[in-house]
This record gives structure tokens, C-alpha cells and sequence, in this order.
């Protein structure tokens, strides 16, 4: 069966094929998350494409109808001290992992949206702007949109200070600005440029005292 995606992408949908996307790799804080999915050909979903061409109302119809016609589908992530380990593009290929391994059942190929594939035994094709061409990677990373706007919503609750409800997390010139007047959360990632820079300038301050 072919679904007809938005932005006239038609892609053909197999039953144990799943795609899978991350969302997070740019931002200063919170932890990347990714989501895997595997379609139901007889299920059709509604305005399906690019998490980042729909609107915020948009994402949320998809992805209510992602939880309830999709054949397969999980939430996973790699936390902010697993980026600061091993690199954000390591964490992305790993959060890609722990969603595909989490499927029931498991898919007998995956479409990564990207460039690479992560280390495993699956059958997989990584597809360059995957989340506009493939439909499962598109539902993939609605999925993973929608989850990570929702926690960086509610650590804004803890950490009000930051603005993590509007920018997400991203290097934006309030959240640098604010980052500088109150100095790294613990959500924020210490490998990254913006946050260790504020971090050396804290250390060099203490020693001048």
C-alpha cells in the first residue's frame, strides 16, 4: 500500500520495515531522543511529513494517530552525561538503537534517517533528509518531536530562569544570555561550547578570589 505524504511524497509502507529519527542534537541542554516506528499499511495517517515542516497542532494530530494506528512504536533517548561521554553524535546513533530494540515486534529492516546507521545486526539504509522521503522515519520523528518539546517544557518548571519552554534548549540569544547570568543547570551540556566556556570563566573567577 502507498501512503500519501505531505508535501506530495508518496512512499511505499511495508509492515516490518521501521524507520527511526533523533531530535536533540543541536540543543545546549536536555537529553537527545529518538523514536522508532514501524506503519500499518492498512492504517493511513493524516498530514504525515517532516516533523519540521508541521506545526506545533499539526505534530500533535500525527502524533496521536501515530500511538493509535501504528503497528510498532518506542520512545527512547541518550541521556546528558552519556553526550558528554561519548559525543552527541555517538548518543544520537545510540538513542536510535534503544528506540529500534524496543519495538514489539521487531522490524526486519530500518530506514535511518541520516547518514549513518548505528552498529547493529538490522538490515538498515540510512537516507539523507529520511524524515521528508520515508514515512516511518517522518512518523519517527513526530514522535520524537513532540516527547522532547514536552520535557524541555517541564524542566522549564524547575529551571525557569533559562526559557527552556520557548527555545527548546537551543542556542538562542536569550537562552546564551541567560546561560552566562546564571550559569550552567544540570541539564545543560558541559561538552558543548557555550556551556564549557561559561564553566572556565566560573573556574577562573574562584581562583582570582
Amino acid at each position: 500500500m502507498k501512503i500519501q505524504l505531505g508535501f506530495d511524497i508518496a512512499q511505499e509502507l511495508h509492515a516490518d520495515h521501521a524507520g527511526t529519527d533523533e531530535v536533540g542534537r543541536g540543543p545546549l541542554a536536555g537529553d537527545v531522543v529518538a523514536a522508532a516506528v514501524i506503519l500499518d499499511p492498512a492504517q493511513e495517517i493524516s498530514g504525515l511529513a517532516d516533523s519540521k515542516r508541521l506545526s506545533a497542532r499539526q505534530r500533535q494530530s500525527c502524533y496521536q494517530q501515530i500511538l493509535e494506528k501504528a503497528r510498532a512504536h518506542a520512545i527512547a533517548r541518550a541521556s546528558v552525561a552519556e553526550i558528554d561521554s561519548i559525543n552527541i553524535f555517538k548518543a544520537s546513533l545510540l538513542a536510535m538503537h534503544r528506540a529500534v530494540q524496543a519495538l514489539q515486534p521487531q522490524p526486519e529492516f530500518v530506514y535511518v534517517d541520516g547518514t549513518h546507521c548505528p552498529a547493529w545486526d538490522y538490515p538498515s539504509e540510512a537516507v539523507v533528509k529520511g524524515d521528508a522521503r520515508i514515512a516511518a522515519i517522518a512518523a519517527a520523528s513526530i514522535l520524537a518531536k513532540v516527547c522532547r518539546d514536552r520535557e524541555m517544557e517541564e524542566l522549564h518548571d524547575s529551571f525557569p530562569e533559562y526559557g527552556f519552554d520557548r527555545h527548546k534548549g537551543y542556542p538562542t540569544a536569550a537562552h546564551l544570555k541567560a546561560l552566562k547570568r546564571h550559569g550552567p543547570c544540570p541539564a545543560h551540556r558541559r561538552s558543548y561550547a557555550p556551556v564549557a566556556a561559561v564553566l572556565e570563566e566560573v573556574q577562573l573567577q574562584l581562583e582570582r578570589v
